[in-house]
């Protein structure tokens, strides 16, 4: 089953015959796009979905869908979860802790993507403090929740690809920001924490893996213009061996299957410390003129232990 799938499977199509009743599992980002459909098809297939979300009110309207193809017991509760902002991520955490209900898999879903240069409410630059360190203090703090033969899946993107992490100057302090560049290094940072996650928690039956979606049309590119987005995808296929196929838009079920295939349907072992595309293992790459694969720097053991020791420090938190 598990190696059944590529590029143009769906979520249901991954999730056929699964019944996930008795299954609970959190997932970020739930108020559009990959966040909505993953909610969505885990309900449909009976889970219990804890779906997080900066703002409940559209959260609320986005997700009547997730509420009507709820079947086998399937349900979904909202929680309110601000990535940029650390007082609200510990609060989030905090909640659930009380709750001290276990789950099955947490889905990282929500990000930001190409943001003009800024900073979260604690002084990160945007996308590194959004993508990578308030996932990092949520999982952290509830990964007690994290029953043995549970997993992580961190959505990470092909875009990692354009910058390793710089634990030097992690906020731009004196480096020329970049849109792109910034966004590399959160997408680096999702790989690593998901590669240090798994070597501290495999031991208890614990896996965590990062996922390259595909590139979907949804409120992520919404700080794109139409030239970067036509120059960017011009620049993919320019860059492609002789006879590749041209770069082409994935709908969104068919953008949340990687996800879901990595985080319950895919065999453990197999995508725990790895990085996954198409519904696949990808292969490392450091051709830049390949579309598909993962940078080698972004499975450093050694790299993602020095992240994890810099996020702790950033945070002003161990764990």
């Amino acid at each position: 089953m598990a190696g059944s799938f590529g590029a143009t499977s769906t979520t249901d199509e991954v999730l056929e015959g699964v019944n996930l009743s008795g299954k609970r599992i959190l997932v970020t980002g739930v108020s559009a796009g990959l966040g909505v459909e993953t909610a969505r098809t885990l309900a449909a297939h009976g889970a219990t979905v804890v779906g997080a979300a900066r703002d409940l009110g559209k959260a609320k309207g986005a997700t009547e869908q997730v509420r009507a193809d709820a079947a086998k017991g399937g349900s979904l509760e909202l929680i309110e979860l601000d990535l940029a902002s650390l007082a609200s991520v510990r609060a989030c955490a905090d909640g659930l802790n009380a709750a001290d209900k276990a789950f099955d898999a947490v889905i990282c879903n929500a990000g930001v993507m190409a943001t003009p240069q800024g900073k979260t409410a604690d002084g990160f630059e945007t996308q590194f403090g959004t993508n990578h360190l308030g996932h990092f203090v949520l999982v952290n703090r509830i990964a007690s929740l994290m029953k043995p033969g549970s997993r992580l899946v961190n959505l990470s993107s092909s875009g990692h690809r354009f910058s390793d992490v710089d634990l030097e100057d992690p906020n731009f302090e004196t480096t020329p920001y970049a849109e792109f560049v910034s966004y590399g290094r959160s997408k680096t940072a999702n790989i690593l924490f998901a590669v240090e996650f798994d070597r501290r928690h495999k031991g208890d039956g614990v896996r965590a893996t990062a996922v390259h979606p595909g590139g979907i049309q949804t409120e992520l590119g919404r700080y794109m213009t139409d030239e970067v987005r036509d120059a960017l995808i011009k620049n993919i296929n320019e860059s492609q061996p002789a006879g590749a196929p041209l770069f082409s838009w994935k709908t969104i079920p068919q953008g949340a299957a990687t996800s879901v295939w990595a985080g319950i349907v895919a065999p453990a072992d197999a995508v725990g410390a790895h990085f996954c595309e198409d519904c696949h293992v990808a292969e490392v790459v450091d051709d830049p003129g390949f579309r598909g694969g993962v940078r080698s720097y972004a499975l450093d053991g050694e790299n993602a232990k020095a992240l994890w020791a810099k996020s702790e420090a950033m945070v002003g938190e161990r764990f």
